[in-house]
């Protein structure tokens, strides 16, 4: 039961008797009550809203704690809230461990707070899950970016403290199952707030490492606070940017981190890490007994069947003096079929050689050209009689125009006795009134013209044209 302050049995330091009045100033009444608040009241838990949140420079937090009937001051000093994972905002429904206390400089009654989470799932929790989300959406779960564990591997990298259960645990599984294995320890803090800087730095370190084929990252159990490094976000991005399969074992099998999700393996505990990476001695000497005796067999299958193919090929063994004559024999067969070969194919090319000839007779150039020659003159001869009579017809045709022409031309009418009068401009006159008396016109006669001057008018003329 808490030790809640009692009136009847609390008494002031400058108690005295009953006719005695003793006069405090306020700083003493207000130590006595700060000392009495913190003797009553041991470290309580708190739930309200955030509200006058402060944080000035000196890193100490300063806020209201209140609910829809009451409110008190509260104060977080800076070693406490460097341990929140939650920046505090108005309005925030918070849950705080604290103790009871007094400012004494003004008298105002306070909670110094210790702890604080949000309240419900709690701070860790919901960072947990904001970090989460995070890395998920930028692919750092994703299953294709994860690397496979090596089958054989000989050389593995332990990140851990040196101290911890779980490096004893690792090392002891490895020597019961393959103690050849090589394990190199590369120890860091996993615990408190440098915890994640220094795993980041053993991660890399354990890289420069010669040959290593896998890393395990881990401690042992503990509560969601004492496994937060491994939920860090460096961590997780160290994890991921590893060049070796990284394997994480954080805690038991029921505790996740943010870590198991970016390793390329989870394994449930630091036990059942090792037990992953380390195959089985007894299971390996199992493995090269079958092979070994795999191996004779096939050996004894593979002498059985030469012994055999040996056996043959000595029965199929002949005296070389039976494979000469043999081969010799056959060489005279092949002689004769050349000689024959041959024969055949003169022969046959002779034949040929015939037929060609006669085509090439047949083909003779100069039988052409004289064939050519005589159908040349023949097409001479008709040229030249076809252009004789083309040339009759076209002057004959000629001709008759040309007479038909005489016919109308108006020099046959001046052969007959006619002439054309001109003016000296060369208009035709065809009436009297177109020249006046005294103008020189000009006469054109069948042969040669005449110029004259008009003495005066044929009025006989002009009648007999009315």
């Amino acid at each position: 039961m808490p030790n809640y302050f009692d009136p009847l049995q609390f008494q002031p330091d400058n108690a005295s008797g009953p006719n005695e009045r003793k006069v405090l100033s306020v700083s003493d009444l207000n130590r006595q009550a700060k000392r009495l608040l913190e003797v009553s009241f041991p470290s309580i838990w708190v739930e309200g809203e955030l509200s006058n949140v402060a944080r000035p420079g000196s890193g100490h937090w300063y806020f209201t704690l209140k609910d829809s009937g009451a409110q008190v001051r509260c104060a977080m000093f800076r070693g406490s809230n460097l341990r929140v994972r939650f920046q505090p905002v108005e309005g925030l429904q918070v849950l705080i461990r604290a103790k009871v206390s007094l400012y004494e400089g003004r008298g105002d009654y306070q909670l110094i707070a210790e702890h604080m989470e949000e309240a419900g799932t709690g701070a860790l929790q919901k960072a947990f899950e904001q970090l989460k989300n995070k890395l998920a959406a930028e692919g750092l779960f994703a299953k294709e970016n994860k690397k496979p564990l090596p089958n054989m591997p000989t050389h593995i990298a332990v990140v851990t403290s040196p101290t911890g259960a779980a490096i004893r645990d690792i090392l002891t599984v490895f020597r019961r199952r393959f103690p050849a294995m090589t394990i190199t320890v590369i120890p860091t803090l996993v615990q408190g707030n440098e915890a994640a800087q220094q795993i980041v730095k053993a991660l890399q370190q354990a890289q420069q490492q010669e040959q290593v084929d896998a890393i395990i990252v881990g401690r042992g159990g503990g509560s969601l606070e004492d496994l937060w490094p491994f939920n860090e976000e460096c961590v997780a991005r160290a994890i991921a940017a590893c060049s070796i399969p990284v394997i994480s074992a954080v805690g038991h099998e029921v505790d996740f981190t943010i870590a198991d999700f970016t390793a390329d393996y989870r394994a449930p505990t630091p036990s059942a890490a090792a037990e992953i990476l380390s195959p089985d001695q007894q299971e390996l000497h199992k493995t090269l007994t079958s092979y070994q005796q795999q191996l004779s067999r096939q050996m004894n299958q593979r002498l059985q069947l030469a012994s055999h193919n040996l056996n043959h090929l000595r029965n199929r063994l002949r005296h070389p003096g039976e494979r000469l004559r043999e081969q010799s024999q056959r060489l005279d067969d092949l002689d004769i079929r050349l000689r024959q070969a041959i024969r055949q194919n003169l022969h046959q090319a002779n034949a040929r050689l015939s037929q060609q000839r006669e085509r090439l007779q047949q083909h003779n150039p100069v039988g052409t050209l004289q064939r050519m020659n005589t159908l040349h003159q023949q097409l001479d001869e008709r040229l030249k009689q076809a252009m004789t009579t083309r040339l009759n017809t076209l002057r004959q045709t000629l001709m008759a125009r040309i007479a038909a022409l005489d016919a109308y031309s108006p020099l046959a009418t001046l052969q007959r006795g006619y002439s054309i009068t001109q003016t000296e401009s060369g208009q035709i006159i065809t009436r009297g009134e177109q020249v006046a008396s005294g103008e020189r016109v000009r006469t054109r006669l069948a042969n040669g013209s005449l110029w004259c001057r008009v003495e005066s008018h044929d009025v006989e003329s002009q009648e007999l044209e009315n």
